[in-house]
């Protein structure tokens, strides 16, 4: 299926990639695609014992004294035009666009904020052998853009647990911002890549997203 997509790709998908750049110029924590992909640890997967609550969330976020949970933090940060924040961070009105499937939401009611890798991936790519507290800090990561999205409840559904190699999002002129957070998420928190991922990854590094830029960083220890 993902193979099927990427040769459908159009020169005109890959030009309105947000990721893709004009000039090799690259600064030091940004790096093209395919290099980053070549920085992925292959190794297969294990998800015995994998279980949502392993993974605490969603904590006070990054202001405790703002009210809001990490949740509401990323839709306040993510929104198009700014919700009113109310009493114990209810929000109403706003504007956000959904990349996984494009569409426009005005009520927070019907979005939901998605890992990108998501919490049984990062288990069985890791994250197991995590303690309990890097787990809750990888399952309210904001320290960098592409972790936490907030997406339709319909695309979150639908892309479910799976990597990659099952899924993408509906628009072709996404894959690439979506390919690049996934391994920029995977890199920035130590998660292994199991060999139909790294397969499908490389789909898209071989092709349409060779020009895209991976942001590199750390993870907090």
């Amino acid at each position: 299926m993902i193979k099927n997509l990427v040769r459908g790709l159009t020169p005109l998908a890959l030009i309105l990639s947000p990721l893709a750049v004009p000039s090799p110029a690259l600064s030091a924590n940004v790096v093209l695609f395919p290099d980053a992909l070549a920085d992925l640890t292959e190794a297969s997967e294990d998800p015995a014992g994998y279980k949502v609550s392993a993974f605490r969330h969603w904590n006070a976020g990054l202001d405790p004294a703002d009210g809001c949970d990490t949740r509401g933090e990323v839709l306040l940060e993510e929104a198009v035009d700014a919700p009113k924040t109310g009493t114990g961070c209810v929000l109403t009105g706003g504007r956000w666009t959904s990349y996984y499937d494009g569409q426009t939401v005005t009520d927070p009611a019907a979005l939901r904020v998605d890992h990108v890798v998501p919490l049984s991936e990062a288990w069985e790519s890791g994250a197991s052998a995590w303690t309990a507290a890097r787990r809750e800090k990888y399952a309210n990561d904001q320290g960098s853009p592409g972790t936490l999205v907030a997406v339709t409840a319909r695309s979150q559904k639908d892309k479910a647990g799976r990597d990659p190699a099952d899924w993408v999002p509906s628009a072709s002129t996404q894959y690439c911002r979506y390919v690049a957070e996934w391994v920029g998420t995977k890199l920035r928190w130590g998660l292994s890549a199991d060999k139909d991922e790294v397969e499908a990854l490389k789909l898209f590094a071989d092709g349409p997203c060779e020009e895209t830029v991976v942001v590199r960083s750390k993870a907090p220890r």
